[in-house]
């Protein structure tokens, strides 16, 4: 079975990352496990912006793959973005082993709203769902509940789901070694008779 590490970047509350563990495990069918020691985002920091370069950040994580490792999610809760936008959830390396999510812009605290702990982790699994998916060749996809759907406003990952559709699900799965086990990614569809 593959291993996916989660790299805490920064300060990350590790229940949000055990309950991320957990969750992904199910979703991908892979082994899971958190990394110890976290990444410092400092030097990815630029006051200009008062964020964190995404892109520098991910390079950041690359040398910290492992021969065994299949992918390394790297989570963090500092604000990320990329020059041409104004902020991101994630980033990842397109059919790459890296990826990042950020639960910053994540949560309801973020927008002057009551927090909810609940909503954070479910948003939290489809982000990461998300920036997997890019990692194993998968494009945005036009099913808006599909977990591989665009979202540039947090209300978007919202109408999300965490699986993928059975367009994407197909694609991973064909593109995925087996070694003699089929992986059965979730579907939000249901297919009838």
């Amino acid at each position: 079975m593959h291993l996916l590490q989660l790299l805490p970047v920064g300060t990350v509350d590790l229940s949000l990352l055990e309950d991320l563990r957990v969750n992904l495990r199910g979703c991908l069918h892979v082994r899971c496990e958190i990394l110890p020691t976290p990444l410092d985002p400092k030097p990815c920091y630029h006051p200009e912006r008062q964020q964190f370069h995404s892109s520098e950040m991910l390079q950041r994580v690359q040398p910290l793959l492992r021969k065994q490792d299949w992918r390394v999610l790297a989570v963090t809760d500092v604000d990320l973005y990329i020059p041409i936008l104004k902020y991101v959830f994630g980033e990842a390396q397109l059919g790459g082993p890296c990826a990042l999510i950020s639960a910053h812009r994540l949560r309801q605290e973020f927008y002057g709203l009551d927090r909810d702990d609940s909503l954070l982790r479910q948003r939290l699994l489809k982000a990461a769902v998300h920036e997997l998916g890019h990692t194993l060749d998968l494009h945005h996809c036009a099913d808006y509940q599909c977990a591989m759907a665009s979202s540039h406003a947090v209300e978007w990952i919202d109408l999300r789901e965490s699986t993928f559709c059975e367009v994407c699900r197909a694609q991973v799965e064909a593109g995925i070694p087996l070694f003699g086990t089929r992986y059965v990614l979730a579907s939000h569809k249901t297919s009838l008779p």
